[in-house]
């Protein structure tokens, strides 16, 4: 029992990092119908800024520091958000979506190779914010890099989602999203709405970003592909352009990845090298049986 409890952690740990990329996809899915694949590497280079960040302030080690260091990678990524829509994405709206789709990819081909040029190929080791060591809630022993991971995602989340509920902001996007030409007509900037979900949304993947390269220890310019990938399966797969879809979804596969490397790996050695292999092939039963997600709605579109 002691060692299926440590494995839900792990997998709570692990979706709450995929669950902060894939609401980022989301989001810019609901608003422009755009899928972002240079999302992923937005979340590098929020790891890359944590890093400058906390290898140039002298006391990184206190509470303070780590959630200024986090709360000012999330600050420069949003802003990188917001100059990749307004220089990759804004001309192209009225464009066929194949246009944006081979934009994005381009992107994100632009922001790997920009990171092997600024910090090169070697990876970098991640300073030590948050101490590696546990402690014991209800028993159980639990890291505090997991605690903290799953305090910030979830603290976040949950301002996010009453951002978007409550806020007059968060009603002008979730409008937009509907409509644009009627949130227009209604008075609302259109433009500014797109800035501030791309800043929202690339200020969660930063975070994101952030928690994977202190898990693991490094940054490196590719260090964005595979989460971002996972992540965008995880927000098909809870149903793309709904944020609590996002959630549930990077949760799920958390648990699905857990269940591989914890679980199947005890009966089959192999297993933990079809990880990836299980959790691509989820996107494709998705997109076969129910391309709207868990909790997405099926909608018809003119064409």
């Amino acid at each position: 029992m002691d060692y299926v409890l440590k494995q839900l952690i792990n997998a709570l740990n692990t979706g709450s990092i995929y669950a902060l990329v894939a609401i980022g996809y989301t989001m810019v899915y609901g608003i422009i119908r755009l899928i972002n694949f240079a999302h992923g590497d937005i979340m590098m280079f929020g790891a890359y800024f944590a890093f400058i960040f906390a290898t140039s302030i002298p006391f990184s080690n206190s509470v303070f520091a780590v959630i200024l260091i986090i709360l000012m990678s999330m600050a420069a990524a949003a802003v990188m958000g917001v100059f990749v829509e307004r220089v990759a994405y804004k001309k192209l709206r009225k464009a066929p979506r194949i246009s944006a789709l081979i934009t994005a990819i381009g992107m994100s081909l632009f922001l790997q190779n920009l990171a092997l040029l600024l910090f090169r190929a070697e990876p970098k080791v991640m300073p030590g914010l948050i101490p590696k060591t546990r402690v014991i809630i209800f028993g159980l022993d639990i890291p505090v890099l997991t605690i903290y991971t799953l305090v910030f995602s979830v603290g976040f989340m949950v301002l996010l989602t009453f951002f978007v509920r409550k806020t007059k902001p968060g009603k002008a996007m979730r409008a937009v999203s509907q409509d644009q030409d009627a949130a227009r007509l209604m008075g609302i900037n259109v433009n500014s709405v797109i800035s501030l979900t791309f800043a929202i949304g690339s200020a969660l993947g930063a975070l994101g970003g952030v928690f994977y390269s202190l898990s693991y220890s490094q940054v490196y310019p590719t260090l964005g592909v595979m989460p971002g990938l996972k992540a965008f399966v995880a927000a098909v797969l809870g149903g793309i352009g709904n944020i609590g879809g996002a959630m549930l979804g990077g949760y799920l596969i958390g648990l699905l990845e857990t269940v591989s490397n914890g679980f199947l790996s005890m009966i089959w050695k192999d297993a933990t090298r079809w990880t990836d292999a299980i959790v691509f092939s989820i996107l494709i039963f998705v997109l076969l049986f129910k391309p709207s997600g868990i909790l997405g709605k099926h909608t018809k579109e003119k064409v």
